[in-house]
């Protein structure tokens, strides 16, 4: 009853009956009804040029029903009813928000995208409670101070405004997930940015940034960065340091070279296209080992390397308008889906097969190394050694790359030969994919000071060996694809591993033993029947990132999974469980835990 407060002797309509009158011509009295249940009230699109008193004091006033009705239904006490946790008045024709904000204080959502704002009320510091606002579309040439107050904020939507510069104290918003920036006129990020840790997705796209702050490697969480359309010549070196990037965008910058991504595993997206890059080589490509999609187009590269066959799960490739006249055969053996290569002055492949589309093309450059074996001009063939099995060894990986590769050979034992090409070289990548082994070779044991990267995926292996587990600096370990259903508890000694994929194998439970490795950050096990994780031991895994569980058999998701505050990305799609639904799968990795935490028993 602490509405009525002060409103006891006198008419309650009295102070308001105008200004309530006007707010009907502008706000159904139904709307604010159903608001008061709901916790709800949407305006978008109203013609609004100003936010209505009745809106502000939505939770204030004693509601014009109430004046003429003393008689309550349960559904009708409204001093029992929903404090407004959100508000919509975007696509209107504000310029202004009033200080009443602040009669809103537990709001969390706040959207009002679209209008012509061109500043925020200092109020809107008490918005305390507020997790997602959106001022994008608008005319705003500053940010207030206050803003920096709303510490739950997660996701801040400013693109298409006129900003020119950022807020002391940014930093502050320490729980900021989502944040866009784009389309202003931004010319420099801060570097204490790097504070903002639980970002995931960080858009500065179409801005006047000529550089980007070193310090932007400490988003140690950031997986989307959208840097396009802006004035970039180079890039920190730093930013290869960003273990958790996955997607990155630089289309339509000034940049001269592709940037090196020594620690950037999880990449699966690199954009780079319309841009001044002239050089491609093999020190671009070693580290990119889980990119799917390449963007080079409308550049200046002339040739492509021999070793783009690297990038084993490479999809899509586009090289469209660049200055290319010859491609390697060896493309041909790497699986895309998409090749584009319009725009070249190519000379090697006739015009009829590139215009038959990219299988066509990859199966020419394929009967070229068939046909012509190592004389193919447009070969690079200078790298290779031919042993006594008739096989081929990479020595310009070796040597340069530091990778042994002997992937799709289709063979069932990986000779000595390919061993004793390495000598006395320093060796940190193995990749033996796409082959039909079905123990691990036991000469790999040879590496165990140096390796720190292994494939062996697309075999036959159902058991591994002990000589993998003896790889004391192995921190990225590649087994999906292969015939395997538990682990040995040996691999607890890898105690540098961060990443493993199980993916498409045969596991019944996530294998006890990576229980055991607190060093992993990512678990990719999707495609395989796995019934049960236990929850309690996965909450120990403090630096477990990303769990994929997709397509397995799972029935039920313990709501204790919930407390496992560190996950960033946790994937369950393709599971036969009835709860958490698929809308609460659609919101994301932090509304998943958020709805098991909510279910724990208490």
């Amino acid at each position: 009853m602490s509405r009525l407060k002060g409103v006891a002797g006198r008419d309650p309509r009295a102070g308001f009956r105008n200004e309530r009158r006007d707010c009907a011509a502008s706000v159904p009295q139904g709307l604010l009804k159903a608001a008061r249940k709901s916790g709800q009230l949407n305006l978008s699109g109203r013609n609004l040029s100003e936010v209505p008193q009745c809106v502000w004091r939505i939770n204030v006033d004693i509601p014009e029903e109430a004046n003429q009705n003393l008689s309550f239904s349960a559904t009708e006490r409204w001093w029992e009813q929903t404090d407004l946790t959100k508000l919509i008045i975007s696509n209107n024709k504000l310029q202004s928000l009033s200080d009443d904000l602040r009669l809103l204080p537990a709001l969390t959502v706040l959207d009002i995208h679209d209008n012509q704002l061109t500043s925020l009320p200092s109020a809107i510091r008490e918005l305390e409670n507020l997790q997602k606002l959106n001022v994008s579309h608008n005319k705003l040439k500053i940010l207030p101070e206050e803003i920096t107050n709303l510490r739950n904020l997660k996701g801040l939507y400013l693109q298409h405004n006129e900003l020119t510069c950022i807020p002391e104290g940014f930093e502050q918003l320490f729980n900021l997930e989502d944040l866009d920036l784009s389309n202003n006129r931004l010319t420099s990020i801060p570097a204490s940015f790097s504070s903002l840790s639980s970002v995931v997705r960080l858009n500065i796209s179409s801005n006047q940034l000529k550089s980007l702050p070193a310090e932007i490697s400490g988003m140690k969480r950031l997986k989307h960065l959208d840097c396009n359309s802006n004035l970039l010549e180079t890039i920190p070196p730093e930013l290869a340091s960003m273990e958790s990037l996955e997607l990155l965008y630089l289309r339509r910058n000034k940049l001269r070279f592709l940037p090196e991504f020594p620690s950037c595993k999880l990449l699966k997206e690199l954009h780079v296209g319309e841009n001044q890059i002239e050089m491609l080589g093999a020190e671009h490509l070693k580290h990119l080992n889980s990119i799917l999609v390449l963007d080079l187009r409308d550049n200046k590269l002339k040739s492509v390397p021999d070793e783009i066959t690297l990038l084993q799960s490479l999809e899509r490739l586009d090289l469209s308008n660049n200055d290319i006249s010859s491609l390697p055969c060896s493309l041909g053996k790497l699986h895309l889906k998409f090749l584009a290569l319009e725009g070249n002055p190519l000379r090697t492949i006739r015009r009829e097969i590139i215009n038959k589309g990219t299988q066509e093309v990859l199966k020419y450059l394929r009967s070229k190394i068939k046909d012509d074996g190592l004389s193919q001009s447009d070969c690079v063939t200078e790298t290779a050694m031919t042993l006594p099995s008739e096989s081929r060894v990479n020595i310009h990986a070796i040597i340069t790359l530091k990778t042994l590769d002997y992937s799709d050979k289709q063979t069932a034992l990986i000779p000595d030969e390919v061993f004793d090409a390495v000598k006395s070289n320093a060796i940190t990548s193995v990749n033996f994919s796409k082959n039909h082994l079905c123990e691990i070779p036991k000469r790999i044991v040879e590496m165990k000071e140096m390796v720190s990267d292994v494939n062996l995926s697309f075999n036959k292996l159902s058991f591994i060996s002990l000589e993998l587990c003896m790889l004391q600096k192995l921190t990225f370990l590649d087994l999906r694809n292969n015939f395997l259903n538990s682990l040995p508890e040996e691999m607890e000694s890898l105690v540098r591993l961060q990443t493993i994929n199980l993916s498409f194998n045969r596991f019944k439970i996530l294998p006890e033993v990576l229980y055991r490795i607190p060093t992993l950050e990512t678990i990719l096990i999707s495609n395989n029947q796995v019934g049960s994780v236990d929850p309690q031991k996965m909450k120990t895994m403090e630096n477990l990132i990303t769990l994929d569980l997709q397509n397995n058999d799972l029935l039920q998701i313990p709501p204790e999974l919930g407390n496992c505050v560190n996950l960033r990305t946790l994937l369950l799609d393709g599971n036969p469980f009835r709860v958490p639904r698929a809308a609460i799968l659609m919101k994301g990795t932090a509304a998943i835990l958020e709805y098991l935490r909510d279910r724990i028993p208490s």
